[in-house]
């Protein structure tokens, strides 16, 4: 019993000292990466959905409405998300978490924007349209999974916090 209780205590500690750890150093814990990916995902889907609008259709509808039910299918992850990167940048010490946040979504818009302009739309569009409505189509834990997923051209911000 006694083996129990100082198990339990040693894995309380550690648990504890994560939040300790990661506000140091600034890193990531494996959910606030999430977070950030999810909210990279949906930024890239509204610059694909508002530019290809009126050049990509899909059974009928324009690609903005996809990128609309998919905000509205996942609103629920989404605002976690938000929720969490808030959190990080309390944790860190940002003087407005709000704007950074803000900051985060434009900067992300801002890196599909930059493949917007060096191509054709219609090359752009035919490329990246079928994202946006594969997305729509996704349940929460396809969504969650893929944001889970990191590529090297898409990495997150920070490092990865030490979990031990």
């Amino acid at each position: 019993m006694k083996f129990f209780f100082y198990v339990f205590c040693m894995v309380t500690a550690l648990l504890a000292a994560r939040p300790a750890d990661a506000a140091a150093n600034g890193c990531f814990t494996p959910f606030e990466a999430e977070a950030e990916q999810g909210i990279r995902i949906h930024s890239e889907l509204m610059v694909i959905g508002l530019n290809c609008r009126h050049l990509y259709r899909i059974h009928g509808r324009n690609l903005y409405d996809y990128y609309r039910a998919f905000t509205s299918r996942q609103s629920e992850v989404l605002e976690m998300y938000e929720s969490s990167m808030l959190a990080y940048y309390r944790r860190i010490g940002v003087r407005n978490p709000d704007a950074a946040l803000r900051s985060l979504r434009t900067k992300f818009a801002n890196n599909v924007s930059v493949s917007v302009a060096s191509m054709r739309p219609d090359i752009f569009c035919t490329k990246y349209s079928p994202r946006v409505y594969s997305a729509s189509q996704m349940s929460v834990g396809d969504f969650r999974r893929w944001s889970t997923t990191y590529y090297t051209s898409h990495p997150v911000s920070q490092k990865m916090c030490n979990m031990r």
